[in-house]
């Protein structure tokens, strides 16, 4: 056939992938998070977008990074008494955060100006806040044939510039589901995302929530991360948690290792203070590594004093 083209894969350059935040958000590829309706998956993704535009580390990342362009659209809030105040709050550097402007005219997955804003942004990170609505007008999310050519197109965009694109969505109500089946339309989404991050609140501690990974096709699965939103002390990373996706969708109840760490020093210490070995030790066979033990000791106000050659902790 005379368009038929072979690729010898002795030709194919061998390429590291690399990642915004290993291991949930490769460059170049298409990252979908996703929970159910006011679980806190726009905050959450602007607490992460917010900590790349400074520069920062990210939770569970050693990763030293340049501060970084990130270019966020969303449908469901309002740029100026919603999203600027969700960064300002987070700390972003907001010259760093740009927007396509919708005002007269919608922007869809195969928008020609996605790409020319990546070009003269320079963006590293682009969001798509909720998938549904970025689809484009006669798409239909459930249809395969409709919804592989658009992610194909956003997917190509990602590996062109290197640059990561997150996709956020809404979940079905079928809570009997797997996790890989409740995501809203065709399962094409979850397909074609080589990460997929699920995020959803800890049951009985409803202002604990979780970030769980439920696919990773570059690398292992990241460990599930805590963090904290509430009205009166607003959002705060709390670590990494022993839940996996199912047990979160379910709504299994679970403790952060901060908070194991904390209660585990309220009760060896209840009876008044212990040398640190004893504690050190008492810690590892319960699991809790040395430096969550600290992090629980300096929020709990415990005092380290000397006694002879020792270190002894207390309240």
């Amino acid at each position: 056939m005379e368009n038929l083209k072979i690729i010898n894969m002795a030709d194919v350059e061998t390429k590291k992938v690399e990642f915004l935040w290993y291991p949930y958000i490769p460059y170049g590829k298409l990252t979908i998070i996703q929970g159910d309706p006011g679980e806190g998956k726009t905050t959450a993704v602007l607490q992460i977008a917010a900590l790349l535009t400074k520069g920062e580390k990210l939770p569970e990342d050693d990763q030293e990074r340049e501060p970084v362009n990130v270019i966020y659209q969303t449908a469901e809030d309002g740029l100026a008494d919603t999203v600027k105040p969700r960064l300002e709050a987070a700390g972003a550097d907001c010259s760093r955060v740009l927007v396509i402007d919708e005002s007269e005219q919608g922007l869809s997955m195969s928008d020609l100006r996605i790409e020319e804003a990546i070009k003269q942004t320079g963006a590293k990170l682009v969001i798509l806040d909720p998938i549904q609505a970025y689809l484009g007008s006669g798409v239909d999310m459930h249809r395969a044939n409709e919804i592989r050519p658009v992610m194909k197109h956003l997917g190509d965009l990602a590996e062109k510039y290197n640059c990561a694109i997150i996709l956020i969505g809404h979940m079905n109500k079928a809570s009997g589901s797997k996790s890989t089946y409740r995501g809203l339309g065709s399962i094409d989404f979850q397909a074609t995302a080589r990460s997929v991050l699920i995020v959803g609140r800890v049951k009985d501690d409803p202002t604990c929530r979780v970030i769980a990974h439920d696919k990773s096709s570059l690398a292992p699965e990241g460990q599930s991360i805590a963090f904290r939103l509430d009205k009166d002390n607003g959002f705060m990373w709390e670590g990494p948690i022993e839940l996996t996706v199912e047990e979160l969708l379910s709504g299994e109840p679970k403790v952060t290792k901060l908070k194991a760490a904390k209660d585990f020093l309220t009760e060896f210490l209840s009876d008044g203070p212990k040398p640190s070995t004893e504690i050190f030790e008492a810690a590892e066979v319960d699991g809790i590594k040395r430096r969550t033990l600290f992090t629980a000791k300096e929020e709990l106000e415990i005092t380290a004093t000397k006694v002879g050659d020792k270190w002894h902790w207390g309240f």
